[in-house]
């Protein structure tokens, strides 16, 4: 009878450490095996098709139930149908060395340490790819998990998308206004054309709104916002011109 105890116990233990190996392979293996195989299938996808709906999207969309003033406005447009004004705008204003890191500007992100250091107000260190890769595949939050993905996406989208595809991508996605995403539907809502003729000034202050569009407004600038749309054009000739935007 004793025998036969610890013969079901035994049996008892080893399929108990059966279960806990196939669920840490679960969670080990096959989930993490799935999200790259799924963000890879994704972004290659995402390098010739448009780029729809992103979850900020869905999000605003979510917090406005009700609202009956609220609407989206978004319209997928191809880069040769985006002024060459606007992309310089948002380089000048977003990211400086865009055509020259690899998906994260080391520079800035020392400078934003060191503000951190010596308890400055801290400054952004996200480059386009890095705002580009949030945009598309994840929540806003600040969470370290979601900054360990969007490292990951950005380092997906710099190799498989290359640069030009990038800015093509941030122009139709990002956040510009009110339920106003992309270049396209921000200058039909806010100056009343096609974002092919954005001119060089309305340019910049669409870029000026991009650390808050929802509290900045390109037609109606503050003083502040003038001021650093100035700055913003003042900038668009400084910096390093892409090659593939004279083709």
């Amino acid at each position: 009878m004793q025998t036969k105890k610890r013969t079901t116990k035994r049996k008892g233990v080893k399929n108990l450490k059966n279960r806990i190996i196939k669920i840490l392979k679960v969670i080990f293996i096959y989930i993490p095996l799935f999200f790259v195989l799924l963000s890879l299938t994704s972004t290659l996808l995402y390098k010739w098709i448009p780029v729809w709906v992103t979850p900020l999207m869905v999000q605003r969309s979510i917090e406005n139930i009700g609202n009956k003033d609220f609407k989206t406005h978004k319209k997928w447009v191809a880069l040769e149908k985006i002024s060459p004004n606007m992309v310089m705008a948002v380089i000048a204003s977003e990211d400086n060395r865009f055509m020259e890191h690899k998906g994260f500007d080391w520079i800035e992100i020392d400078k934003a340490v060191e503000a951190g250091r010596s308890g400055k107000r801290l400054r952004g260190a996200s480059t386009i790819s890095q705002q580009t890769a949030k945009n598309v595949f994840l929540l806003p939050s600040r969470s370290w998990v979601r900054k360990g993905l969007e490292v990951w996406f950005t380092l997906l989208i710099e190799n498989i998308w290359g640069k030009r595809r990038i800015m093509e991508v941030y122009l139709n996605v990002a956040e510009m206004g009110r339920g106003v995403y992309g270049a396209e539907a921000a200058a039909s809502e806010i100056f009343g054309k096609t974002a092919q003729k954005l001119t060089l000034r309305e340019s910049a202050l669409i870029a000026a709104t991009l650390p808050n569009p929802l509290k900045r407004r390109a037609d109606r600038p503050s003083a502040y916002m003038s001021a650093r749309a100035s700055a913003i054009t003042d900038l668009m000739w400084k910096v390093p011109k892409p090659d593939w935007l004279n083709k």
